[in-house]
This record gives C-alpha cells, sequence and structure tokens, in this order.
C-alpha cells in the first residue's frame, strides 16, 4: 500500500489516503483509533490488540483520519475499549441522518481527505481527554518501566489503581500495560526499519533480549519482526 500523511487540524491527529496495493494488507495496533472512507461509507476503526487483516482490490482509495491516542471517544460519544478490534460503520454509533449528513460531504469533495479534515475539526464540540493525554505522554515516556508500573502510574496520576484502569479502557480501549507494549513494540519497528539489528534494537526498546521482542512482536501481530520488516 503507498500511504500518504500529514498533520491534521486537530491537535495530535492525522489525516492520511491510502491506495491498495491489491490483496492482504496487515494494520499493527498503535493505540490510536480512526475514522475512514471506506467502500464510499465513513467507518471507524477501533482500538486494536493485535494486528487487523483485510483484502483490498488494486487502485482501491481510502481517506482517513488518525485521532491521538485516547481522543476518538470525546468524538464519538462511545468509549474506546467498546470498539475494541472493531470496524464499525459511524451509522451505528450515531444517528442515522447525521451519520450520513457527514459521509455525503466527504465523499462528495474533490479531496475527501481534506474535507474530512475541516469537518472532523468542526464537529469535535469537546477537547480530548486531557487525563488521557497525560497518561500516554508518561506511557511514552517509559514511567510505567522506569517506576512501578501502574503502582508507580496511578501514585503519580493521584488516582486508584482501578480507576487508571477504567479510564484507560474508555480512553484507549485497554489498559495502560497494554498501550505501553502496544507502543514499544511500534518504537522498536521504527529503530529496526532504519537498519539497527534487532538485538541493539531489543536493548535499547526496554526488552529483555532479542527473544523477548520477538515474543512480544509475534504476539501483537501473528509474525516476527523479520517476517514484518521484509
Amino acid at each position: 500500500m503507498v500511504t500518504v500523511e500529514r498533520a491534521a487540524l486537530l491537535a495530535g491527529a492525522t489525516v492520511w489516503t491510502r491506495t491498495a496495493a491489491g490483496g492482504d494488507y496487515l494494520i499493527l495496533p498503535d493505540g490510536c483509533m480512526d475514522l475512514l472512507l471506506m467502500d464510499d461509507d465513513l467507518v471507524v476503526a477501533g482500538p486494536d490488540s493485535v494486528a487487523w487483516t483485510g483484502s483490498a482490490k488494486p487502485g482501491t482509495r481510502y481517506a482517513g483520519l488518525r485521532f491521538a491516542p485516547g481522543d476518538a471517544p470525546a468524538f464519538l460519544g462511545v468509549p474506546a475499549n467498546a470498539l475494541l478490534n472493531e470496524r464499525v460503520p459511524l451509522s451505528e454509533l450515531w444517528s442515522r441522518s447525521r451519520s450520513r449528513k457527514l459521509a455525503d460531504r466527504v465523499r462528495g469533495a474533490a479531496d475527501p481527505a481534506v474535507e474530512l479534515d475541516l469537518a472532523v475539526a468542526e464537529l469535535m464540540e469537546t477537547p480530548g481527554d486531557p487525563f488521557a493525554r497525560q497518561v500516554f505522554q508518561h506511557v511514552r515516556a517509559d514511567t510505567l518501566r522506569a517506576g512501578r508500573g501502574v503502582v508507580g502510574l496511578a501514585r503519580k496520576l493521584e488516582i486508584s489503581e482501578r480507576q487508571l484502569h477504567r479510564r484507560c479502557l474508555g480512553a484507549f480501549g485497554y489498559g495502560a500495560k497494554m498501550l505501553d507494549r502496544v507502543l514499544r513494540m511500534n518504537a522498536a519497528l521504527d529503530r529496526a526499519r532504519t537498519g539497527q539489528g534487532l538485538a541493539e534494537v531489543a536493548a535499547v526498546s526496554g526488552y529483555a533480549d532479542q527473544a523477548h521482542l520477538t515474543r512480544d512482536v509475534k504476539a501483537l501481530t501473528g509474525l516476527p519482526p523479520s517476517t514484518l520488516l521484509r
């Protein structure tokens, strides 16, 4: 697939277009949710805890907006865990008239990605959850592994572990530990794509060793990192 991305009007979001080469494709979990025009309909891609496999005809075009982690529930009015590992038409989450109005606007535009970007920015009635952003920043900064895990993070945020887990489910679709695994895997694969060896990548990415990296990547994607990188 050929993908083009750029920053969206909504803070932290990304607008993207994609043209399918044809055949099966793999979408890796990344802690985010997307709203995309697919098969002439608006579809919500929920957060993934494992890789999503799909299939497309050659030349199929997609346009989408990837929300910053934790922001999509405020726009959709649905907690992230209700959409975990799902692809759901927007019409199932909003009223038929509201979802149809947005779909007609986007698919009738000369550039659906640009129109989707504008529409989401206009329709976002409440800002993203600041708590979710705070959790995301802590997890991305390796707070869980540098401190006392979820216990330490909950103390930093001055809430209970149960409250932390509940709020993470609503914002990201899963708990802080799972979010950490997903973000760490993506960071490791990004490093590997620059040419670093997997043993070195494992060491700087917080894995015990290369075998640990391989096990975790395979658990999240179904494939070992060497196969993904090819």
